[in-house]
């Protein structure tokens, strides 16, 4: 407690919750802390503080801790000792008197720890009673049916490591069984998983996932686990989550939580500041790129609150204020100083040390930010600050001779605890290959970039990751909100603390509610989940009072002006013109904020061509094959405005980006439209649209079977060309042939006007909802259609009410009918019978208005 100067012992101190389950009266921050003074070249120390450990640290106390907290802290901070202990005792100069007894204590503690697993699940109990354990009615917990993930999935390496040291194989086979458990329990069409497990039946209990708070750890014990233990199944799970994540929840440079069985829908508007550590793990993985994107927005938040808070949302504005010293950004500074070698992260480094000793230091050591907005303190310095921070600080800028081993001869712990990596060949007896379920079939480059590996890990370039921070050197700055009322903001800065604005109100914070019941405003939910605000000047507590609620209101009003003019625009149409479709395949687009509008103009109309390199990230190399038409573009790597203007330079009249998630769909996920890149973007004059993954294959297998595709950009579909259909007509032998052709050419344009009627309605209903003022900072309180936000590629998200059409069916059952410009097709082979052909279509039908009552 650095602000009182004294230690926070449990039961002394006013409760808070489920934070004081770290402590157990076992000297957390000491053992914690041990392996450090070794990094830090304090011997001596280490020797005292070993010795203190020994004598004085009691685990038989009658104390309820967290099981996952007293792992990774107490069990991996008494097993780092150990192994730095017998290093030092190899060398010959310190800890000669020492026989393996931090290990015994370590030993103790995993023997206490085992009773949480006596679950039918094999998944831990969250919490245990040291000193009687489960269940019992002394031990006052073994009731709880919940655990997070990373609860259950973080115990591996320590555990692990016990057995390696000790021969008994018990503590990894147990942990063994919960991350089986966790890997079978994934959602299977996602490959994600949730937040919060029920420990008896296994059910999702909270079914986002992320990579951060109640997840993060659980995916890198994957991949660490196989660093350490050379077990490959560790690897290939580790593999198979990460394409996962980088499908799902990489948002370059976002992290955002997505909704297990609806991948593509996001289920909240902010990022917690545990997701700090994911670009370190990713150099472990040798996905350089995203690592140098995701910890550069980190950055740019760290320099607009000098640490990062708690949450933040994707506009980059303080979700949670609190900031308890966490160390994961300086973790992934660390990592990525090591892969990089680009003097950039010393800066970095630099930046938090100042801001530490600056901000945080106070006498009797470092305090948390209570909020890092007005910089008020916490009397709190957790065990991990000295665990981590300065652990990872410390290395940032170590040269190799100012530190007494060899740092790449050990594996860090999520807790910066180091094992040996010799452990990988001791005790092994366990068989190599995990019996799980058969693993997803993933792209081979999935693989070429993982420990151990002889590639270089990213171009020989000094300035390659000065090239990819580049653009994102201003991304949190040019997301503040603008046009906000600013009164009186002066005055605030002078010394008055300012009342609740209205771009930092959460309707489910109970403090602005508070706020708002002094200022005289009440607060109504509506039926449909918005939010309306009602000031009565009579009710606030004061003049004052009422003065600040007047302009809460106008603040508000203004807000709620400013997003309805930033409403999305409606979606477009791609429509497959040429044979055999000839206007019947009509795709459902996203819009872009750039370009010709289709709304104001003719539409655009040509073939299409895939443009090489096909993400069109630089100049095209096939400019003869796109001239004069509509080029296709992957999604990913650049901008979509810097796409457009590639194309365009080639002297294609339109674009088309397809989206690189594989399996995405308009029918499941919400559309959205282009954003530009923040500059100008006059200079790009063709249009340019978007198709979800499984809307885009359709012209690309079109593409493979006919070669010449011709399509229609439009703001919505046009009538079919029947002058083509006429023309494409296959001359007829016999007047039974023409019979049935026109009997087909009838059916198809009755049950394409029903199409036609569903997706102009559809276009009608996908208008975005509009918010309500009090919608402004809190997924809670939005109405039913959440926005979304995304720097990178600056897209923006709308819900459209329903999708009528089963593409995918549309163009098989049209291709069978329609392909007939070949004399030398034979009718009868090519056709299905009439009455089996309007039996599927009535069929389809009835799917799709069931679809459209379901997604109502």
């Amino acid at each position: 407690m650095p602000l009182t100067c004294r230690g926070r012992v449990r039961g002394q101190e006013p409760s808070r919750g489920d934070v004081d389950d770290a402590l157990g009266k076992f000297s957390l921050t000491l053992i914690d802390s041990l392996d450090t003074l070794v990094v830090l070249n304090k011997t001596k120390e280490f020797e005292d503080a070993v010795r203190k450990v020994l004598r004085d640290v009691n685990l038989d106390n009658d104390v309820v801790v967290s099981v996952f907290e007293t792992n990774i802290r107490v069990l991996g901070g008494l097993l780092g000792g150990h192994s730095l202990a017998i290093m030092l005792k190899e060398k010959g100069e310190y800890m000669q008197w020492y026989n393996d007894e931090l290990l015994q204590m370590a030993k103790q503690l995993g023997y206490k720890l085992l009773p949480a697993f006596n679950t039918t699940s094999g998944l831990p109990y969250p919490r245990i009673n040291l000193k009687f354990g489960i269940r019992k009615p002394e031990a006052r917990t073994g009731t709880e049916t919940d655990t997070c993930t990373a609860c259950a999935g973080t115990l591996i390496l320590e555990f692990a490591a016990l057995s390696r040291f000790t021969g008994a194989t018990i503590f990894e086979e147990y942990a063994r069984k919960a991350l089986d458990f966790l890997w079978e329990k994934r959602q299977r069409s996602s490959n994600l998983v949730g937040v919060t497990i029920n420990i008896h039946t296994g059910d999702w209990v909270r079914k986002d996932s992320g990579v951060g708070a109640g997840i993060d750890s659980y995916y890198e014990y994957l991949l660490k686990a196989y660093v350490l233990l050379g077990d490959d199944s560790f690897l290939e799970r580790f593999n198979t989550h990460y394409d996962a994540i980088m499908r799902y929840i990489s948002q370059p440079p976002l992290l955002l939580d997505v909704h297990i069985h609806k991948p593509m829908l996001n289920a909240r508007t902010w990022m917690d500041a545990l997701l700090a550590f994911f670009p370190g793990l990713q150099v472990l993985k040798g996905d350089i790129r995203p690592a140098i994107e995701t910890h550069e927005m980190l950055y740019q938040v760290i320099k607009k609150h000098n640490f990062l808070p708690e949450a933040f949302t994707t506009d980059f504005r303080v979700h949670w204020a609190q900031h308890p010293l966490r160390p994961e950004f300086a973790e992934s500074t660390y990592f990525l100083y090591k892969a990089t070698g680009d003097p950039y992260y010393l800066e970095v480094g630099k930046t938090l040390i100042e801001n530490l000793n600056k901000y945080a230091r106070v006498p009797c050591g470092f305090a948390a930010m209570k909020d890092v907005r007005t910089g008020s303190h916490e009397d709190r310095m957790d065990s991990f600050f000295l665990a981590e921070m300065f652990k990872y600080l410390y290395l940032l800028f170590a040269d190799k001779e100012d530190i007494i081993f060899d740092i790449e001869d050990y594996i860090f712990t999520t807790e910066a605890h180091l094992l040996p990596l010799w452990l990988s060949t001791t005790n092994q007896s366990m068989s190599k290959k995990n019996t799980t379920s058969e693993y997803t079939e993933l792209d081979d480059s999935n693989f070429d970039w993982t420990c151990p590996n002889t590639q270089i890990l990213f171009p020989n370039d000094p300035l390659y990751a000065q090239s990819i921070r580049e653009p994102l050197k201003n991304v949190v700055d040019k997301s503040c909100p603008r046009g906000i009322i600013r009164v009186r903001e002066e005055s605030f800065r002078s010394g008055a603390k300012p009342p609740l604005r209205a771009r930092d109100f959460m309707a489910t914070n109970p403090e602005h509610l508070e706020i708002l019941k002094k200022m005289g405003v009440s607060l109504i939910h509506l039926k449909d989940g918005r939010v309306q605000l009602v000031q009565h000047a009579i009710q606030a507590a004061s003049s004052i009072d009422a003065e600040d609620g007047l302009r809460f209101m106008q603040e508000m009003i203004e807000l709620s002006s400013q997003q309805q003019k930033e409403q999305q625009l409606p979606p477009r149409a791609v429509q497959i013109v040429s044979h055999p479709f000839f206007g019947r395949v009509v795709l459902t687009a996203g819009p872009a904020q750039f370009g010709l509008d289709l709304s104001k103009h003719k539409e655009t109309r040509g073939f299409v061509a895939s443009s090489k390199p096909y993400n069109g990230c630089s100049e095209l190399t096939n400019p003869e094959a796109v001239m004069g038409k509509i080029a296709l573009i992957q999604r990913g790597q650049c901008m979509f405005a810097e796409k457009a203007r590639n194309i365009q330079n080639a002297g294609a009249i339109g674009g088309i980006v397809i989206d690189d998630n594989e399996g995405s769909s308009s029918d499941t996920a919400p559309l959205f439209q282009m954003a530009g890149d923040g500059k100008d973007t006059d200079d790009i004059k063709i249009p340019m649209l978007f198709l979800f993954s499984k809307e885009g294959s359709i012209i690309l297998d079109a593409i493979r079977e006919y070669e010449e595709v011709e399509v229609l950009l439009s703001d919505k579909a046009k009538d079919r060309d029947p002058e083509m259909e006429n023309e494409e007509q296959p001359s007829s032998e016999n007047d039974s042939q023409n019979q049935s052709a026109e009997q087909m050419t009838s059916i198809s344009q009755e049950v394409d006007l029903i199409d036609q009627e569903s997706l102009e309605e559809s276009s009608l209903n996908s208008h975005p909802e509009s918010l309500s003022p009090a919608d402004t900072d809190n997924a809670a309180s939005v109405s039913p259609s959440e926005q979304n936000s995304n720097p990178a590629e600056n897209h923006e998200t709308t819900s459209l009410d329903g999708e009528c059409t089963d593409l995918d069916n549309q163009l098989q059952e049209q291709s069978e009918t329609e392909e007939d410009s070949s004399p030398n097709v034979s009718w009868g082979k090519k056709v299905q019978p009439i009455d089996s052909i309007l039996a599927d279509w009535n069929e389809d039908i009835e799917a799709f208005e069931m679809m459209e009552k379901d997604e109502l």
